[in-house]
Formats: C-alpha cells, sequence, structure tokens
C-alpha cells in the first residue's frame, strides 16, 4: 500500500469515527441492554414468561373478551407476538360488513394481557425495555416521519466504512499490534495499543452489527410512504408481493356463522402439524362470518432449523387447509437471508448464554470508540498546537465523555426510579421513563463537562453508576417483593437475571472505576554536573 493510499484510508477511518462517535457509542449502548428487553419488561411488569411466542395462548377467551367490548363481526383480528413477553399485539381492521356499527369502521391497535385480559395503550404499554430498544436505532427523534432511522441508517453505514478502512489501515501490523499493550507507556501509546487490541477482538462482532444495522434501517426505510410512493406508485399490494409477504384476501359470505368455531383447535392442528413450531401470529379474516379463515404463522425452534418461515392458512368452519408453506421446506432464498440478517443481528438464536456474551462485546465496542476519540485528543496535544486549539480539543472530548459515560449512571437511574415511582400502566408512563431518563443524562452530562477532568469523568461516572445500580434488586424487592431468592425459587428467571445482572454489573464497573489512578506525568531527569560533563565529552568525541 503506497503512502498515499494510507493517508487517505487513515483520515478517512478517523474523520468517519471522529463524526459518527456519540451517536455510535449510544447505539452500541443502548442496544447492548436491549439483548434483555424481554427480560426487562417481565422486571418491570413483575410478569414472568412461561410460553414461548403464542404458544399455549388461548385465543378463543382472548376473542370472546374482545367482542364483548368491541364490535367484531366481518373485522380482520390479528395477534402479534414480536417478543417474548406476557402481552400480545392486537390489530383490528375495519369491518367489511356495510351495515356495521360506525365504532367498527376504523382500525384499532391495543395491547391484550393473555392471563388477566387486560387492555392497554401504546403509551401505558411502554416499559424500560421498549425504550432502551428504540433508543438504539433513535426512534425517539422521530419529529418528521423516520428521521431518527434515517440518522442511524447513517450511523450504521458510516461504522461499516470505519470498520473497512480500519481494517486495511492496520492490516500491515494486525498481528503484531494484537499482542501489544502498553499500559505504563505514554498516553497515546496506551489508548492507541487498546483501540487496536480490543478493535481486533471485537471485529467480527462490529462488522456484522455494522451490515445488519444498515440493511434492517435501508429496509424500513425502503417501506416508508415516500419511498413507497416513488417506487411503486403507491402499490402496496405490489410492494408486499415483491417482498414476499402476503397480505391474505379472504372476501366475506355476509352471512353470519351459526356454530361456534375454536380458534385454539386450528391453531393446535398446525402445532401437530408441524413440531417444534413456534407460533408468532395469528390472524382471523372475515371474524362471525362462514367466510372465517385463519391463518397461522411462526418459525421453527432454533434447535431444529436456523432459519425457516411457515404459515397455514385453514377455513374456519370444516378445518381445511386452503394455504400451506412449510417452515422446513418451503423456505425461499429471501426467507433465509432475512432471518439470518435478523438473528445474528438481534442475537435470539442461541439463549440467554448468547445474548450476554453480545452484550460483552457490545461494551467492549464501546470502549473501542471510546479509545478512538482519546487518540485523536492526545496526538492533537502537541507543542506546534496553538493553545487555542488545544483548549478547543480538551473541551470536546471533556463533553464528549460526560454525554457518553453519563448514559450508564442514567440507566441505572432510569431502573431505580421507574420501579420505584412510575407504577401504574396508565398514558403518561411512557412520558415519565423519557423524563426520568434524559433529565438525568442531561443533568449529569452538564455537571461532568463542568468538571473539565478526564479521570474524573471516567472514574465518577462508572462509580456512581455502580452504586446506583446495586439498589436496583434492592428497590425491587421492596416494592414488589421479588427478592432474588424468591424469584429464583419461583424459577421466575427472567425477572431474578435482570437483579443478578445488575449486581454482577455494578461489581465489575465499581472495581475498574476504584482502580482506576491518575496517570501522572513521567518527571524529568535531573541533570548533575557528572552527566553534563559526560555529555560534552561526548559531543566532542562526535565533533
Amino acid at each position: 500500500m503506497s503512502n498515499r493510499i494510507y493517508n487517505v484510508l487513515f483520515n478517512t477511518h478517523t474523520v468517519s469515527g471522529i463524526v459518527i462517535s456519540v451517536a455510535l457509542y449510544v447505539i452500541f449502548f443502548a442496544g447492548s441492554f436491549s439483548f434483555f428487553r424481554d427480560e426487562i419488561i417481565s422486571w418491570e411488569r413483575n410478569e414472568p414468561v412461561k410460553e414461548a411466542g403464542l404458544n399455549g395462548t388461548n385465543f378463543d377467551q382472548l376473542l370472546d373478551t374482545i367482542s364483548f367490548k368491541e364490535p367484531v363481526y366481518g373485522r380482520d383480528i390479528t395477534f402479534n407476538q414480536h417478543y417474548e413477553e406476557r402481552r400480545v399485539n392486537v390489530s383490528l381492521t375495519p369491518s367489511k360488513d356495510t351495515l356495521a356499527p360506525e365504532e367498527a369502521a376504523t382500525r384499532k391497535f391495543f395491547y391484550m394481557d393473555r392471563e388477566n385480559f387486560g387492555t392497554y395503550d401504546y403509551s401505558s404499554n411502554y416499559s424500560i425495555g421498549e425504550f432502551l430498544y428504540r433508543l438504539h436505532f433513535f426512534a425517539q427523534l422521530n419529529f418528521f416521519g423516520t428521521s431518527g432511522y434515517l440518522l442511524a441508517g447513517l450511523v450504521a453505514f458510516f461504522f461499516l466504512f470505519a470498520v473497512i478502512t480500519g481494517v486495511l489501515v492496520h492490516w500491515n501490523k494486525i498481528v503484531t499490534n494484537f499482542y501489544t499493550f502498553r499500559p505504563w507507556a505514554k498516553l497515546k501509546t496506551m489508548w492507541t495499543d487498546a483501540h487496536t487490541t480490543l478493535g481486533i477482538l471485537g471485529l467480527p462482532y462490529q462488522f456484522v452489527y455494522a451490515l445488519t444495522g444498515t440493511y434492517l434501517i435501508i429496509s424500513t426505510s425502503v417501506m416508508a410512504p415516500p419511498v413507497l410512493t416513488f417506487m411503486y406508485d403507491n402499490d402496496t399490494a405490489k410492494m408486499y408481493e415483491d417482498f414476499g409477504v402476503s397480505t391474505g384476501n379472504y372476501p366475506m359470505n355476509m352471512e353470519k356463522q351459526q356454530a361456534p368455531v375454536s380458534i385454539n383447535a386450528l391453531v393446535e392442528k398446525t402445532r401437530d402439524e408441524w413440531k417444534a413450531f413456534k407460533v408468532k401470529t395469528v390472524t382471523v379474516y372475515n371474524y362471525g362470518d362462514t367466510g372465517m379463515h385463519v391463518s397461522v404463522e411462526g418459525v421453527p425452534s432454533d434447535k431444529r432449523s436456523f432459519t425457516g418461515k411457515g404459515k397455514m392458512v385453514l377455513k374456519a368452519s370444516t378445518g381445511e387447509v386452503v394455504y400451506e408453506k412449510s417452515p422446513f421446506r418451503d423456505t425461499s432464498y429471501l426467507d433465509g437471508a432475512t432471518n439470518v440478517l435478523q438473528k445474528l443481528h438481534f442475537g435470539d438464536y442461541g439463549g440467554l448464554g448468547l445474548r450476554i456474551i453480545y452484550f460483552i462485546l457490545g461494551i467492549v465496542s464501546c470502549f473501542v470508540i471510546i479509545s478512538g476519540v482519546m487518540i485523536w485528543l492526545v496526538a492533537r496535544d502537541k507543542k506546534n498546537v496553538s493553545e487555542k486549539k488545544k483548549r478547543f480539543n480538551a473541551w470536546v472530548v471533556w463533553i464528549y465523555l460526560s454525554v457518553c459515560l453519563s448514559i450508564y449512571p442514567a440507566t441505572a437511574i432510569t431502573f431505580v426510579g421507574v420501579k420505584a415511582f412510575v407504577q401504574d400502566f396508565d398514558p403518561v408512563r411512557m412520558t415519565r421513563i423519557y423524563e426520568i431518563f434524559f433529565y438525568s443524562w442531561l443533568v449529569l452530562s452538564v455537571l461532568f463537562a463542568i468538571k473539565r477532568d478526564n479521570y474524573f469523568i471516567n472514574k465518577y461516572t462508572l462509580i456512581g453508576g455502580a452504586l446506583i445500580g446495586f439498589l436496583v434488586p434492592v428497590v425491587n424487592g421492596v416494592v414488589s417483593g421479588n427478592w432474588l431468592w424468591v424469584t429464583l425459587s419461583a424459577g421466575h428467571y427472567g425477572i431474578f437475571f435482570i437483579d443478578a445482572f445488575w449486581i454482577v454489573l455494578s461489581v465489575t464497573t465499581l472495581i475498574v472505576g476504584l482502580k482506576l489512578k491518575r496517570k501522572k506525568e513521567r518527571s524529568p531527569v535531573k541533570t548533575t554536573k557528572k552527566t553534563e560533563s559526560r555529555q560534552k565529552h561526548l559531543h566532542a568525541e562526535q565533533v
């Protein structure tokens, strides 16, 4: 590689890394916690989850409860379970019956508890797990359409660019640099060694996340209304057909079903046909009509197959199968590729152990980002740089470190604050979570930035976050009675895990914070008369 190409790659790697550093840190930090989204929700709501997906759900009772509250004849009713939680997503289309009452002429969406049949809208159903998950792709910034998603997509794309250029820049010394770590050397050397070593360790993980993150954001943006209008002339049916998504078209007979139909039996028929099948979506078309059909969709168990997507549509009155797509035999290239990318991104194919490994690699990636910025600062602390530029660079890093590192204690404060003070699932719940997290993050960022001390910021964000983190299992035990020994003995492992996770995380960060010592500058070597005489003698010999 010529010097010119090397310099171009080095500069683009540095610039792209600096530009996206804060946003990328937030993505990795919030995304790392999002691996435990389901456990966080279970902990927050005191709702242990026993069944995977919609398996074990009593659809007949859910439908009876909904029909008692809403006019449902002629509507398509969809039950969806994206994540492992006790509440299920319910959506109702407008009724196809021209004589239906006015309240049945609009779409409806809500969440429904599968055990007590309580219903919640989006705001009252909001949780810390949902908040952190959506924060990692900046959904909170969607003031103008999909602006937050597009920002996350750009960050993922530039991160992919930074990963590739970083590998090319370090390629010649990638092996030797991996085994080199000099923590007692000068500051720039220490940060460079840490950045290179940890960067190489997390390289496969970071590349996978840059690639899959870019794909997921692009696929979301492609289905956005402006793109849909431009590419498909607003033809949603054509778009869904191209993407392999079947919407289902089953006309009504305009005749009410007289004999009751068991949806549970039809779902069980599908599960009996496909063993190790995880039901994710159940749709009832034309509810209550003789033309009623039931669609059962899902994925195979991870132990049975890594990819696959199955769907079976049955005529409700007879149980006749009118459409079948086996998750084991009929997996298309599009389904397989999509499954692989999604599984790699969400890390949900190897159980809790794999997600813990993903979490650790995510936090390591956060340190790689921090060390890269510190290299940038130390590299510009030279004699030929003016004091004005040095002060500017120092302020940039003070603010950067304060914003990035304060997110840890702010997250701990959110867990404690929500559990202690936001116990009601009402429409203001979402706002309260926003207030606790963003206000605490803002206050901590300002206070640490005013301190203007990188060592202080590093040390006390870790210690402060650890001390607050120790309160998480304590507050949970006091408020809900779910002490660690209680949840462990009851088999509520999701709730137990979050309390144990915060204890381990707090102990680790507390030890690291206490071990941090302010790096002392090397004192200059004292020059004695004997040393001066020796230097003069050597100089005379050279002359």
